[in-house]
């Protein structure tokens, strides 16, 4: 059930937008702590040029929001094979699959309203390129389909004053290289060493509340 991981990870995509429009969405300077660490303290070498030090500055917040967000599509992944399961166990009629789809929609935005309040734009457009990855949709497509095309034409608008194309798919080998390396590192269970190289000190960890739904199929 691609919907099921697409209304998850679009919960938290769009959350930072829509909540930055109530005035309660964090900054991006609230976590930026890191862009004032010099570069040669990390890699011994002589003191970067200017340029040097904003792509830095750019990658250090792709590692930081990377450790923020990737678990959210970890877990949506497990949670979109739950109920693919659930689906195909029950044999659900298409009332009950509607009404047991919309339930599961409704514990997530439960479940993940603090985290949606606790995410930062820059994050929020991270998880848009994951969201491709993981289910082969754009941002764009997915909220065209929930919302209507002058919705998504709205969204991908927005997303251009940020430099991010919502219609865009995700490039491993192009503009989410690096992206796709932090994915290699993650897996490889070597992450924590890598971000302790990089800002002296182990990550936060990113507290999944559940990987595991509650909701159960209603059958008549």
């Amino acid at each position: 059930m691609k919907r099921l991981l697409t209304a998850f990870l679009i919960i938290l995509c769009l959350g930072p937008w829509a909540m930055a429009q109530e005035g309660v969405s964090k900054t991006e300077e609230e976590v930026e702590y890191y862009d004032f660490i010099e570069p040669s303290s990390v890699t011994g070498r002589r003191k970067p040029s200017r340029k040097e030090r904003r792509e830095w500055r750019k990658y250090y917040r792709l590692v930081y929001n990377f450790n923020r967000v990737y678990p959210f599509a970890l877990v949506g992944r497990k949670l979109m094979d739950q109920v693919d399961s659930t689906i195909a166990a029950d044999n659900l009629d298409k009332g009950v699959r509607a009404r047991f789809i919309n339930d599961v929609e409704k514990e997530l935005l439960r479940l993940f309203e603090k985290d949606i309040r606790n995410t930062t734009i820059s994050q929020g457009f991270l998880l848009v390129r994951l969201v491709d990855r993981e289910c082969g949709h754009t941002v764009y497509d997915i909220i065209k389909d929930y919302e209507g095309g002058f919705a998504a034409g709205f969204w991908n608008l927005v997303g251009k004053l940020f430099d991010q194309d919502l219609k865009s798919h995700y490039d491993p080998e192009g503009v989410d290289k690096q992206t796709e390396e932090l994915i290699r590192i993650w897996d490889s269970g070597s992450w924590d060493e890598f971000y302790w190289e990089i800002f002296g000190r182990y990550p936060d960890k990113t507290v999944i509340v559940t990987d595991k739904l509650s909701t159960t199929s209603r059958q008549k």
